[in-house]
């Protein structure tokens, strides 16, 4: 399966951010919305940075109260991975491992047009892992 098509079947609402918001406001939408990591967009959509709760908690360990007035740009992840949406979910897996991260924005022309979390890897590999049994249980069943 495609990045592509999973996102588009878990119907995913991408929310992003602004390297100017400050930090509060990023970690209420995080909260909010229930979720560990936004895209940072400049201008056009395009993806210059990842934000992520663990962004947030590093710079509190830092900064302390003073934290909440800090901007994105401060603390977002600068340098990341990124997969197309022609990228196989077994694809973006494995890339998510290698590199160690727990989001994968997913871009296309250089705008952000979806985010992978290791929780939706997770949910594909179930699904996946389901299906298969479901064959094998079925040639067990038509050989016998």
């Amino acid at each position: 399966m495609k990045v592509v098509s999973f996102l588009q079947a878990e119907q995913q609402k991408l929310t992003t951010c602004a390297p100017e918001e400050t930090i509060e406001s990023v970690a209420k939408r995080l909260s909010a919305l229930n979720i560990g990591a936004l895209p940072v967009c400049g201008a056009n959509s395009s993806l210059v940075g990842v934000i992520s709760e663990r962004d947030v908690v590093r710079g509190m360990a830092k900064d302390g109260c003073k934290l909440a007035e800090r901007r994105v740009r401060d603390l977002m992840t600068r340098e990341v991975v990124v997969c197309d949406q022609n990228t196989t979910m077994a694809e973006a897996e494995k890339l998510m491992y290698q590199k160690r991260v727990r989001h994968l924005p997913v871009v296309d022309a250089g705008k952000v047009v979806g985010l992978l979390s290791i929780r939706d890897v997770m949910a594909w590999r179930i699904q996946e892992t389901k299906v298969e049994l479901n064959v094998l249980r079925d040639m067990a069943i038509v050989s016998r």
